[in-house]
C-alpha cells in the first residue's frame, strides 16, 4: 500500500485540492492512504485562515484525505524554504511513501534540476555575492539571475508560486534524506491572486468571493461546502477585515523593539524598521507597506507581523516539527494510525491531554499554537465562539 503526503493549508478547500487527491490515488492505487500536513489557523502568506484548522482539516477528510496533521505554528510561518522542511520532515515521520504536489510546470525534470543546483553551497554563495555587490537586489532577482545565466529559460518557471514550493519540497527531500518517492501534478484552473472562469477557481479567489458574501459553492465541492456553510452560520470565520486589523495591531502595539529584532527575518534593521511603522502606522496595511523593502517583500512582513504578535521568534523553526497533532481522520486513516502505533519517529497526538507526555521544547511548540487559536478566535463574529483554551480541550474530528 502507497502512502501519500500532501503539504496544503485548503484555505479553503476547493476543486481543484479534490481534483489533486484524486489524480494522486488514480497515479498510486485507490487503496492508498491520504495523508496531509496542513497549516492551522495562520498560513504562509502571513494571514489567518478563513477557517479554523479543525474545519479545514474536516472539510479535507470528508473530500479524499485520510489524515489530516496540523504543520505546527513556527513551520507555518516560516519562509518557503522552513515550510517545506517542517512539511515534508512532518509528513516522512508519519510513514508516507510519497509526496505528491501541484506545480505550474507539471512535470519533473526542470524542477528536479532546479533543486539539486540550488542545493549546491556554491550557487547559494553566489547568489549572496551578487546582492553584496548590488545592495539593491532582492535575493529572488539575485536568485534569478545566477540560474538564468546557468540553465536558461529553465530558470523562469521560478516566477510561479507553486513551482517555488515544488522546489522547496524536492530540496527538503535530499536535505533530510527522507526515501519519499516525489511526483508532480499540473496545477489546473485560475493561477495563485488570479480571477479565473470555469469551476477551478484559486483559494485566494475564492476568499475573496467569501468576504464579500458571496456564495461560492459551485467552486468547493458539497461536502466541503457544508463544513464551511456551518461555520458561517456559527459565525465562525477569520475572513472580516476590520476585525484581523484590531486584533493583530493591538498586539502589535504592546511590543517592544527587541520582540521585533528578535524575528526571524528581524536582523539587518529590518526588526527596527517594523517596529518603527508599528508605532507610526494606523493600519496593517499602513504598516506593512512602511516596512517592507526592495529586499523584504510585503509577503515577509506580512508574516514577521504574525510572528511578532504571536510571539514566534528566530530559531523556533529550526529543525523538524518534535510532533504531530492530529486534526481529522476517517476510517481509513484511523486503520492506518493502528497500524504505525508505536513506530512513527516522532510522537503522534491525538488527545490534547497527551501533550504533557511532550519533551518540554514540543510542549512549548503546543503551547504557541494553542494560544495563536485563542487569537483567532477573536475574529468571529459571535462572541460566545470566543472562549479561551479551546485547542486544549479539542480532538480530532472524526469523520
Amino acid at each position: 500500500m502507497n502512502i501519500i503526503g500532501i503539504v496544503c493549508e485548503y484555505n479553503p478547500f476547493h476543486r481543484g485540492h479534490a481534483w489533486q487527491i484524486e489524480e494522486s490515488r488514480a497515479a498510486l492505487g485507490e487503496d492508498s492512504v491520504v495523508v496531509c500536513a496542513m497549516s492551522g489557523d495562520y498560513v504562509q502568506r502571513g494571514e489567518p485562515a478563513a477557517f479554523s484548522k479543525y474545519a479545514r482539516a474536516e472539510a479535507a477528510c470528508r473530500c479524499g484525505a485520510d489524515l489530516v496533521f496540523e504543520l505546527p505554528l513556527p513551520w507555518a510561518l516560516s519562509s518557503a524554504e522552513g515550510f517545506a522542511r517542517g512539511a515534508v520532515g512532518l509528513l516522512s515521520s508519519l510513514g508516507c511513501t510519497h509526496l505528491s504536489f501541484g506545480s505550474e510546470e507539471g512535470q519533473m525534470e526542470r524542477l528536479a534540476l532546479l533543486a539539486e543546483l540550488l542545493s549546491k553551497n556554491s550557487i547559494i554563495e553566489e547568489i549572496k555575492e551578487r546582492m553584496r555587490r548590488r545592495p539593491a537586489l532582492s535575493f529572488a532577482s539575485a536568485r534569478q539571475e545566477a540560474l538564468e545565466e546557468k540553465l536558461g529559460d529553465a530558470a523562469a518557471i521560478l516566477d510561479k508560486p507553486n513551482n517555488i514550493l515544488a522546489v522547496e519540497y524536492l530540496k527538503a527531500l535530499k536535505q533530510l534524506n527522507s526515501s519519499m518517492t516525489p511526483f508532480t501534478i499540473e496545477r489546473r484552473g485560475s493561477g495563485h491572486d488570479e480571477r479565473g472562469e470555469g469551476e477551478l477557481r484559486s483559494a485566494s479567489e475564492l476568499r475573496e468571493i467569501l468576504s464579500m458574501g458571496q456564495d461560492p459553492a459551485e467552486h468547493i465541492p458539497p461536502e466541503a461546502m457544508a463544513v464551511f456553510c456551518r461555520e458561517l452560520e456559527q459565525g465562525r470565520c477569520g475572513l472580516e477585515g476590520e476585525r484581523r486589523e484590531l486584533v493583530i495591531m493591538s498586539r502589535l502595539r504592546m511590543l517592544k523593539e527587541e520582540n521585533f529584532v528578535s524575528l526571524q527575518d528581524g536582523g539587518d534593521g529590518a526588526g527596527q524598521r517594523l517596529y518603527a511603522a508599528v508605532k507610526t502606522g494606523v493600519s496593517l496595511r499602513e504598516i506593512i507597506c512602511s516596512a517592507s523593502a526592495r529586499r523584504m517583500p510585503m509577503a515577509r512582513v506580512r508574516r514577521m507581523c504574525l510572528c511578532a504578535a504571536l510571539g514566534l521568534s528566530k530559531g523556533m523553526s529550526d529543525g523538524q516539527p518534535p510532533f504531530a497533532r492530529l486534526l481529522a481522520a476517517n476510517a481509513r486513516g484511523r486503520s492506518y494510525l493502528r497500524r504505525i502505533d508505536g513506530k512513527t519517529t516522532i510522537p503522534v497526538v491525538t488527545k490534547p491531554a497527551a501533550v504533557k507526555y511532550l519533551e518540554p521544547a514540543a510542549r512549548q511548540v503546543f503551547a504557541l499554537g494553542a494560544s495563536a487559536h485563542d487569537m483567532f478566535t477573536l475574529l468571529y463574529s459571535r462572541t460566545e465562539e470566543r472562549t479561551a483554551g479551546q485547542d486544549w480541550r479539542t480532538g480530532p474530528k472524526i469523520v
